[in-house]
């Protein structure tokens, strides 16, 4: 269980529930307060969240139980979900990745050790019911998407109705539909920064500092991106009220290479002028516009074949080198498991110095546009468009673009 779902649900406005299997983690959750509620009687949920739907009081319930529990009660219930998805992960199945419904924690724990061929049979059977419920709730509706995770990879392999007539996945993954279209093919994705201080209030300057950044940048933006912005103002406005701060204190929101390079190189200006008390270091998440190659998620909505190569990655991290960047990185897995991800990472060290606001420029624009590039030339829309205006903002960018083929030529062409 993620704490980031139940929160971005409740600062969305959302009713929200979320599953877990291990005690432990529920209860970590809880009291950092990434969840408002917790239930352990899938009876005494069921009564909460009807009672949350008629009221629409805003609350994020997380239950101590399996998933698939959830999904087959609610739709006995005739509980109507909106969204739903999973994040189970799959791409571990056999050692913990997911746990089967009706074995407890611990029961599944032993089996994994004691009797590996009973434990994967159990998962096959409950990745098998699980869809038939998930089945049930999108009939009525329900939008469900793929996180990514091989859920829908390793439900099909056991078996499970997931598949349509032509042999492709019934559901898309989250980027085809949502993240690459609104955010990814835009150059918008997860910004970073953490304070050297540790000082929260350095932290507190560096939110009012990307906000004020971002309003700047919406006051001129077109209309394709004004809404991804007004998103992230809003989400940098509520970003103390709402206690994200586990450990460092650090910052993430979606930003495209004008975003990140204004709010990176404002950043630097504070520190120079000692309105930052110490350097701050930038990043992002490789979950990203350029920095992954993973034909199943972060570049699952790349149509053209090259979704399934490793270049963009590697060359981002090459090009980010050469660029200025402090270290970078590149690693086979993470997050949707080894052989299926190649991503290249980053961080760079802001210490208010003139060459350090030189370097996050060059940097910052090759990190977003190197991934806007290859999706234009996949011939996505959004992406095209953000590559035209990248060029005319920029002089001296010149990267070529897709022919879109006129479908009644080629059919003509071949004589049919």
């Amino acid at each position: 269980m993620s704490g980031a779902q139940p929160k971005a649900s409740a600062i969305a406005g959302l009713i929200s529930v979320v599953a877990e299997v291990n005690p432990k983690a529920v209860m970590t959750r809880y009291q950092q307060g990434w969840v408002d509620e917790v239930y352990t009687d899938i009876k005494k949920l069921v009564v909460r969240v009807k009672k949350a739907v008629a009221s629409g009081v805003v609350v994020s319930m997380a239950y101590e139980g399996n998933i698939v529990d959830v999904w087959e009660v609610f739709a006995e219930e005739n509980i109507k979900i909106d969204i739903g998805s999973d994040q189970t992960s799959l791409h571990n199945p056999w050692a913990g990745g997911y746990y089967p419904a009706g074995y407890s924690f611990e029961e599944s724990n032993r089996l994994i050790t004691a009797d590996p061929e009973k434990f994967r049979e159990a998962v096959r059977h409950s990745l098998r019911r699980q869809v038939e419920a998930i089945n049930v709730h999108t009939v009525r509706g329900t939008y469900f998407f793929d996180y990514g995770n091989a859920f829908l990879l390793e439900a099909s392999r056991a078996g499970a109705d997931v598949l349509t007539a032509v042999g492709e996945f019934r559901y898309p993954s989250y980027v085809q539909d949502i993240m690459g279209p609104m955010c990814f093919d835009y150059g918008f994705g997860p910004f970073r920064w953490i304070c050297c201080s540790n000082n929260p209030k350095d932290l507190a300057i560096t939110d009012r500092i990307a906000e004020e950044q971002l309003v700047r940048l919406a006051l001129t933006a077109p209309e394709e991106i004004r809404l991804q912005l007004e998103d992230n103002i809003r989400w940098i406005r509520e970003a103390a009220r709402n206690n994200l701060v586990v450990g460092s204190q650090a910052r993430i929101l979606y930003a495209d290479s004008e975003g990140r390079i204004a709010i990176a190189g404002a950043f630097n200006k504070a520190i120079a002028d000692g309105e930052i008390s110490a350097p701050v270091v930038i990043g992002r998440d490789h979950h990203d516009v350029s920095g992954t190659d993973s034909p199943f998620r972060e570049t699952s909505n790349i149509y053209d074949g090259s979704k399934f190569t490793s270049d963009m990655a590697v060359q981002n991290v090459i090009g980010d080198s050469i660029r200025g960047a402090t270290w970078v990185s590149l690693h086979n897995g993470g997050g949707v498991g080894w052989g299926e991800v190649i991503n290249g990472g980053f961080g760079m060290v802001l210490d208010g110095s003139a060459n350090a606001g030189l370097k996050l420029c060059m940097m910052l624009h090759w990190d977003v546009n190197n991934g806007i590039a290859r999706r234009s030339w996949a011939r996505n829309r959004e992406a095209m468009f953000a590559l035209k205006r990248e060029m005319e903002r920029t002089p001296g960018l010149v990267v070529t673009f897709p022919y879109i083929a006129d479908d009644k030529v080629i059919d003509e062409a071949f004589g049919e």
